[in-house]
């Protein structure tokens, strides 16, 4: 099956945070064990007063972050399918949509695994290495319009989809590690 029979990236199209249409307020990241990181979340209606709500609520929190770049509904707490990215500027990324929210999202399409270090805010001291996709396409709602997305990234983009994707899933990147040797303190604290 050829990428055109599947269907073309459907992109961002003119979305932007402004168009959620209300302003964010910065919410408190929950650490492990809480609960909420290990249950799986909540399908969402993406054009519900409460989802555009919470999707502002990511975009602030994460914003004010530093070297954040996704942030799911269960970091801050809330069982839904909903979290933002944003891997502008990272010297990782070459692949970059830009900040976005996606509703309800789902990968379609993985190839090109490779390890990587990661880290996350809900785990704060440590980091690992994980094996993720490079290439992705990933397929989601827009927050307010509800419209639905199709996003083709790589490479740092892509790995950042696929962790905030298991947070929704209720996976921490350590149950994706190959082991206790693939664990490490953190070094530095952003």
């Amino acid at each position: 099956m050829t990428g055109e029979e599947r269907g073309p990236e459907v992109g961002l199209g003119d979305w932007t945070p402004e168009s959620l249409d209300v302003p964010g307020e910065v919410r408190a990241v929950v650490s492990a064990p809480h609960p909420v990181l290990s249950r799986a979340a909540d399908e969402v209606d993406p054009r519900a007063k409460e989802t555009v709500q919470l999707a502002a609520d990511l975009i602030a929190t994460m914003k004010v972050s530093p070297g954040c770049v996704g942030l799911a509904a269960p970091q801050i707490g809330v069982g839904a399918r909903v979290f933002a990215v944003d891997v502008t500027g990272h010297p990782k990324a070459v692949t970059v949509h830009g900040t976005f929210v996606l509703c309800n999202a789902r990968v379609v399409e993985a190839t090109r695994w490779k390890p990587g270090r990661e880290g996350c805010m809900s785990v704060p001291d440590l980091t690992g290495d994980v094996k993720r996709a490079s290439r992705l396409v990933v397929e989601g709602d827009l927050p307010g319009s509800g419209e639905p997305v199709r996003l083709v990234t790589d490479g740092f983009e892509a790995r950042a989809l696929q962790h905030e994707i298991d947070h929704c899933a209720g996976l921490l990147f350590l149950d994706r590690v190959a082991g206790a040797h693939a664990v490490y303190q953190r070094k530095v604290y952003l």
